[in-house]
């Protein structure tokens, strides 16, 4: 099926959570700001199409959670293929924390790996059943991001983010962040220091299709 044409029936099931294209800050400061870049419906659909040997069609959202809390932003993500959308293949919590050097992306867990939370991300307000103390963090897993003009560039740090997908021994990801864009590079490696799963040619580029309200 053309990505062209999942995408429209995936909006079509979103007109209820989200609207224009248009960034809104989540909270104040610049972490509030950050996280009004990173929320949205976004998907990889137009490099999908350009590079379909290397790339599928991805949709990434993210959305607010516990917005009353004064220590985030904290995000719900849910990534899944395009065609795809009711069994996403990641399910997380980010927390957004101002560092001295920029800012930190703290990622989470959820409870029971995500079963029950599909489809949240279009009614948000569900979460107040939970709180970040029902969470586990990544260790090891969170992007340390630092401005650089109009965009923020981070990654993680070393080998600590363990993983055991496909014989993985860790994971890293690096990203950059702007208004209406994220790229994202996520890739698993084993003891010997070679790659075992992740795209190789280059991060996925993600294009914001849909805003908040």
């Amino acid at each position: 099926m053309n990505p062209r044409s999942i995408l429209a029936g995936a909006l079509l099931c979103a007109l209820s959570a989200c609207q224009s294209t248009d960034s809104v800050p989540i909270g104040p400061g610049e972490s509030g700001k950050l996280a009004g870049w990173m929320c949205g419906i976004f998907t990889s659909a137009d490099q999908a199409e350009r590079d379909p040997d290397n790339f599928y069609a991805v949709r990434l959202v993210t959305v607010p959670i516990w917005k009353s809390r004064t220590d985030g932003p904290w995000l719900y993500i849910e990534q899944a293929m395009l065609d795809a959308v009711d069994a996403p293949y990641r399910q997380r919590v980010y927390r957004l924390v101002e560092t001295e050097d920029g800012m930190r992306s703290e990622v989470y867990s959820l409870p029971r790996d995500g079963e029950g939370f599909v489809g949240m991300w279009m009614e948000p307000g569900r979460f107040s059943d939970y709180n970040p103390e029902m969470l586990v963090e990544r260790s090891g897993c969170a992007i340390e991001l630092q401005r650089s003009g109009s965009k923020y560039l981070g990654s993680t740090v070393g080998d600590g983010c363990s993983s055991e997908l496909r014989g993985a021994s860790y994971a890293t990801s690096e990203v950059t962040l702007s208004d209406g864009r994220i790229t994202s590079w996520d890739r698993g490696w084993n003891a010997a220091g070679e790659q075992v799963w992740g795209a190789e040619t280059g991060p996925y580029e993600f294009v914001r299709v849909a805003g908040l309200y």
